[in-house]
Formats: C-alpha cells, structure tokens, sequence
C-alpha cells in the first residue's frame, strides 16, 4: 500500500520517537493539586518563552480560547472577533453557549487582520442599550487567510486601542510559531502586548495533544478555576507535558521546512493547468488553490464531491488526503513528516484531477 500523504491539517502530526520516551518516563503527580512535576516544568517553561508571568496547560486550543475569553469576559459583554476567526468558526459557539458573552465579527483583510479604522469603530459607547464591549481577540497566523502572521507593529497598534478603552486583548496563537518563523522574530515580540495567548503543543511542533495559555498570574490564577468548570483539570497529566517539552525543545526549527515545502507545492500547483494558486501569498504552512473557472473535474473527484455541498470535506487521491474548503476551493497544509518526496507525489496527483 502506498504511504497516505495527509495534508489535511497539521494536526495530524505523530509524535516523535523522543517524545514517546520522554512520556514513558515522565515524572508524574497530580496536577489538580499542582504536584505534577513535569506539568509545572512545562508552564514555567512556556511562560518563559512567551515573556509571561504564568501558563496553564489545556488538552486543547479551542479550551485555551474558551478558557481565556471567559477569564477576560463576564456574562452580557460583548469580545470583537474576525469574521472568518477559528473562535467564530470552528468553536462550536462555546463563548455564547458557556459565557454568555456576545461576538460581534468584524472583517478580516486578506491578511488575516482587522482594519484599525473597523476596530474604532466596533467599540460600544456607554449606553443602557449596548452590551460593554469587553475584549478583542485576534488570530496569528491566520488560518483561513493563507496562514498569514500577525506583524508585532499592527498587534501593538490593536493592543494600544483596546488598553485606551480598558479591553482586553487575547491572541489565538494556535499556530504563533509559524507566525515567529515566517517573520524572522522572537515570538515574545508577537505577544508582549497582549493580556492572553495561547498556542498548540499538537499542531506544528507535533506533540500528540495539549495547548497552552499564558498571561498574568492573577490572569492564570482565574483561569485555573474556569479549566476546573469546563472538565480541563487533569490528573497526571505529566504524559501530556513530557512531549511538550520534547516539542519545544526540538520541534521549532521543522516550522521553517514545513514553510519551505508550502513554497514548493505552490511553485508546482502554479505550473498546473486549470489550478489556480496565489504563490506571492504563501506566509506559512498553509496553501489554498482553486480549480480555474470552466475547468472540469476528473471521473474519481467527481464522484467523490458530487453529492457533497456542506464545507470542509475531505479529499483522498490516490493517497494523498486534502480538504475542499468551498466550491472549488481546496486546503494543504504541510508539517512534520511530509518529505520533498511527498510534495512531488502530491503535485503529480494534483496534475491528474482534472480531465
């Protein structure tokens, strides 16, 4: 059987060798009782890295943003998302279902941000009839644009209007380390002005589960309890922790190959005809291509996406898997473990769907 190339997500990354040895032999405790040594090794860790006072391990990205814009929030205010943000999208509404809290969505820029001018004007004056407007939250890099990054001059000029009109500002940070590598700066700089990030063990630096969220003492203090509310207090949770470490540790400097290897799928999908394909725009791990108006699909696609209207749905070619992000429209993401072997093979099957 040919080896699947999945290039759905980076999430679907494996851990590495180091990482299953270093869970096998993590020091445990139990981390509700913060007697978890290896746990409290990583947030010390983190927070260190992202020039916080404090961190607290998650199992996973969209609890660290729940976790930490319930923290900032309170029931009836209102937090400013991008209208194509992961919070908006892909977080089963969590902050209106479990905070009460109000999302106005403000459009995202091809570049992932929000127009300054768009932010201004969002914020409720103080009126009986609006909601407070507590809190921005802003994405780094990007997903669904183009996994561009966030530079620290446009997050610093966010955070300067949300501390003037005493909000707070929470990074989703699922990816920052792309967003560090992509601009060539400490990822300190992308986060110095924020009140919270977070960002994911599991993603490109593949650990096999667990995110992080950093911020104040008195910030993470609180967020301790509200993990403990929503089910996120685990016991020896040191086997999460250990491979963090190991990812931290080992795993930032694949960020950059996994870029390079997004550069050259767009260099050969721009040869392709019939694909389209925004090679200047590709800032990180993730590519989207379209299929060119008045081309036409080959047999094996067809049948696989004709009865299927309701987007992202997977794509398996051959063994290469991919996701239809909207008509036409389809999403790869590279990381660990995908080789210069594997674009090649990619390309090959992406030149042979359409007919």
């Amino acid at each position: 059987m040919d080896r699947i190339i999945d290039l759905r997500s980076d999430t679907v990354t494996m851990p590495t060798d180091e990482m299953r040895q270093a869970i096998a032999n993590a020091k445990l405790g139990d981390d509700v009782f913060r007697e978890d040594p290896t746990v409290n090794e990583l947030e010390e860790k983190t927070a260190q890295i992202m020039g916080k006072e404090a961190s607290l391990l998650v199992p996973s990205g969209t609890m660290g943003n729940l976790v930490s814009i319930l923290t900032h929030c309170q029931r009836g205010t209102e937090i400013l998302l991008g209208d194509k943000s992961h919070t908006f999208y892909y977080e089963a509404g969590g902050i209106s279902a479990f905070g009460g809290i109000h999302s106005r969505q403000l459009k995202n820029q091809s570049d992932g941000t929000i127009k300054i001018s768009d932010i201004q004007s969002a914020i409720r004056i103080d009126n009986v009839h609006f909601p407070r407007t507590a809190a921005i939250t802003l994405e780094n890099t990007h997903n669904l644009c183009n996994g561009s990054p966030l530079t620290p001059e446009y997050i610093r000029d966010v955070a300067h209007i949300a501390k003037n009109n005493s909000m707070k500002l929470h990074i989703d940070g699922a990816r920052i380390f792309n967003a560090s590598v992509a601009l060539n700066v400490d990822v300190k700089d992308l986060v110095m002005d924020a009140d919270s990030v977070t960002f994911c063990l599991s993603k490109g630096l593949s650990a096999p589960v667990g995110s992080i969220i950093c911020g104040s003492d008195k910030f993470i203090y609180n967020a301790r309890r509200i993990r403990k509310a929503l089910g996120g207090g685990m016991r020896q949770a040191g086997i999460i922790a250990a491979a963090g470490i190991v990812s931290l540790d080992k795993m930032i400097d694949q960020i950059g190959v996994d870029h390079e290897n997004a550069q050259l799928l767009a260099d050969g999908i721009a040869n392709i005809e019939g694909l389209s394909v925004d090679r200047g725009n590709i800032k990180s791990n993730i590519l989207y291509f379209d299929i060119k108006k008045g081309k036409t699909r080959n047999k094996e696609l067809i049948n696989q996406t004709a009865d299927r209207n309701l987007y992202p749905f997977d794509i398996i070619l051959n063994n290469i898997y991919f996701l239809e992000t909207g008509p036409s429209r389809f999403r790869l993401v590279t990381h660990y473990g995908i080789t210069r072997k594997d674009i090649q093979s990619t390309l090959q099957i992406l030149g042979e769907m359409l007919d």
